[in-house]
């Protein structure tokens, strides 16, 4: 393809993607208003993300599986369908229920284009001259990301429009995307024969991880760590889990192709990307409701305060995507990605409710540009290592353990958020002489405007304190993914979109 008809295809591609990340990125800020209007708790609050979050990641490996057996333009337009639906049911949500019940369905659309885009951009284009289209993939992302929590903020806090049309402005996106791709987008595809899908594989891991999910929001809440329900809901999520990795070695066609996993280059970008999904994931959410409920700042500004983690995502990723391109090399720029989100997580960890703004906001730009060194040159790592026929597979299962990782963390530290904050309401209460059920009600309300002033000021000062403790945790994971990246053997990128069979060997059919 020339240069003009990757560009014809990718701006349809851009499109799609940009629809995928506003839906998150425009509802993060606007959240604890959501929360607040629809009556609901913390835990709900971090649900209404990890619904969505787990959709996305059980589903993902089904799509790249499917990606490489099926029309990939079909499978995309079936998707964005998929997403437009599901975001009117959001804007029509009554309760908190419904709307996490939606955003679970809305993530199976989410996990569907993030990676999908990946897969046929990496059908189209060299693994070397794609970290020069990368950078449009950044700044598209990074695009999405400053504008979504300003376009949420200010829709929010517009009274002739509301928080609902948080959901209802995807559909023009939507639409207009659609239109795009039936007039650029043309991949070819050829069906394969004897196509099996691991829907039992895929269920197990959904389960399991749900299980351990549910059981991080209540332990140490509704039930003790060392109890019955721990016994069962712990030890059986570990146990699914155990019989999904069994599956998957058994079966022919795998949603997460285990002789993939396994090898080194893989396996350890797969364990850096889990420390990046935590970034990209739990830094937008809890960051939004920090400045909110412990800063008492509008949606609209909140969504103005985090704009420079957003600029460092888009600097970083277009400057290391092009150098990636220069040089064909692309593990120092993930190292120093690594590197320097962790050090913002442990800047963010100092902070609580009345630090400087100055000090948070080069945190910021920190974990931003970490987010954008290393997040998308992780996927050219392994795609580089994949022949042609297992691209879908590969770029499916960095995308899948890229989005658990969020998954996890979100649900993580939200728990721990949970917990923090409950126990320094309580105590502040306390000090004010607010005992007994009046206190157990305000420590688990969000919606400030319906309490007294002297409760809302505990609660701000609780949830600004607290949300320093779970960066210290994200910096602890992050620099896991500072060991991986360490360990990733020096790559250099093929000039080839196919791996090239090596002297003596046939190229498979």
């Amino acid at each position: 393809m020339t240069h003009r008809q990757i560009l014809e295809a990718l701006s349809g591609l851009l499109l799609v993607l940009f629809v995928a990340m506003i839906s998150g990125t425009i509802v993060s800020v606007a959240l604890p208003q959501i929360i607040g209007a629809l009556n609901g708790s913390q835990s709900q609050y971090t649900w209404v993300v990890t619904a969505s979050l787990l959709a996305a990641t059980a589903s993902t490996p089904i799509w790249g599986k499917l990606a490489d057996l099926f029309d990939k333009k079909l499978l995309i337009q079936i998707s964005i369908v998929i997403f437009m639906v599901s975001s009117l049911a959001c804007g029509f949500a009554q309760n908190t229920g419904q709307l996490i019940a939606f955003r679970a369905v809305q993530g199976l659309g989410m996990g569907a284009l993030q990676v999908l885009v990946q897969v046929v951009i990496g059908a189209m284009i060299s693994p070397k001259e794609r970290g020069r289209y990368n950078g449009y993939l950044g700044g598209v992302m990074a695009v999405a990301t400053v504008a979504g929590p300003l376009l949420g903020g200010l829709i929010a806090d517009t009274s002739w429009l509301g928080w609902r049309w948080c959901f209802f402005v995807a559909v023009p996106f939507t639409i207009a995307a659609l239109a795009l791709l039936h007039k650029t987008l043309h991949v070819s595809s050829v069906r394969a024969r004897n196509v099996k899908i691991d829907y039992v594989g895929a269920t197990l891991i959904a389960a399991g991880v749900s299980v351990l999910l549910i059981w991080i929001t209540f332990v140490g809440n509704s039930f003790d760590w060392l109890s019955w329900q721990t016994a069962v809901m712990a030890g059986g999520g570990l146990a699914v889990l155990a019989l999904a990795t069994w599956v998957e070695s058994r079966v022919s066609q795998p949603v997460v192709p285990l002789h993939v996993v396994r090898r080194r280059t893989p396996a350890l970008a797969i364990l850096a990307s889990l420390a990046v999904g935590m970034a990209m994931f739990g830094g937008a959410v809890f960051l939004g409701q920090y400045f909110q409920i412990g800063r008492g700042y509008t949606p609209t500004e909140s969504g103005l305060l985090t704009i420079p983690m957003m600029l460092g995502v888009l600097v970083s990723s277009a400057v290391s995507g092009n150098l990636v391109s220069k040089t064909g090399r692309v593990k120092p720029y993930i190292v120093s990605g690594s590197i320097v989100l962790t050090a913002g997580f442990l800047v963010l960890s100092t902070m609580d409710h009345d630090t400087s703004l100055w000090l948070i906001g080069g945190a910021m730009v920190l974990v931003g540009a970490g987010v954008g060194m290393s997040m998308q040159n992780l996927v050219l790592a392994i795609q580089n290592t994949v022949p042609l026929r297992e691209l879908g597979a590969a770029s499916g299962a960095i995308t899948f353990f890229r989005s658990l990782g969020g998954t996890i963390g979100v649900s993580v530290l939200g728990a721990v958020l949970a917990q923090q904050v409950a126990t320094d309401i309580t105590r502040g209460l306390a000090r004010a002489g607010v005992t007994g059920p009046a206190a157990a009600e305000s420590a688990g309300s969000l919606n400030l405007e319906a309490l007294p002033e002297p409760f809302a000021t505990v609660i701000r000062t609780a949830y600004g304190d607290a949300t320093g403790h779970i960066f210290l945790i994200s910096a602890g994971i992050a620099a896991v993914g500072v060991v991986a990246t360490l360990f990733l053997p020096r790559i250099t990128l093929r000039d080839s979109v196919d791996l090239q069979p090596a002297e003596g060997e046939k190229a498979p059919a």
